[in-house]
């Protein structure tokens, strides 16, 4: 499988890979936990299947410390000792956020009140915001097949605000 489209020969998706870069950073530099935002990026591009985002992400997180075992075990959080209280929240955030078409109240109040106990006005914020940035990214990457395991960690900090 080939990659359909090379974005960065493109003046356009290289001028809307900017703005993207830019509202990431925004994210980044938010309140809400390091950890969370590279779990629930990983969790949400699983679920979308895209390979190349799931490439950056992992590599990202370990990079920053995170552990071989709580990255392999994002996909099954749920069934794992490992998260945290508030790391759940955010990841069942993540699912459902993401798969707001396959469920008829897309996210639940439940799951709402979770992220609530854990997490403040700036850092739900960050943390709706991030989810809809990482749904977007693994689009683009899906459409275009972007493919999966060349990412070297570090490689977005070089790029100008």
């Amino acid at each position: 499988m080939d990659t359909r489209l090379n974005l960065s020969d493109s003046e356009l998706a290289a001028g809307f890979a900017k703005r993207f870069a830019n509202a990431a950073r925004l994210i980044h530099r938010s309140p809400l936990p390091a950890p969370a935002q590279k779990l629930v990026s990983l969790r949400a591009s699983q679920i979308n299947g895209c390979g190349w985002c799931a490439d950056i992400h992992t590599k990202e997180a370990a990079a920053a410390g995170e552990t071989a075992v709580r990255l392999a075990l994002v996909a099954v959080w749920r069934e794992s000792t490992v998260f945290t209280g508030a790391e759940r929240a955010a990841l069942a955030l993540a699912e459902e956020g993401t798969r707001i078409g396959d469920a008829r109240h897309g996210v639940s109040d439940e799951t709402w009140a979770l992220v609530r106990e854990h997490y403040d006005d700036e850092q739900t914020a960050a943390l709706v915001c991030l989810i809809a940035l990482v749904n977007a990214a693994n689009r683009l990457a899906v459409i275009v097949r972007q493919q999966g395991g060349s990412h070297e960690p570090g490689r977005f900090a070089a790029m100008p605000d």
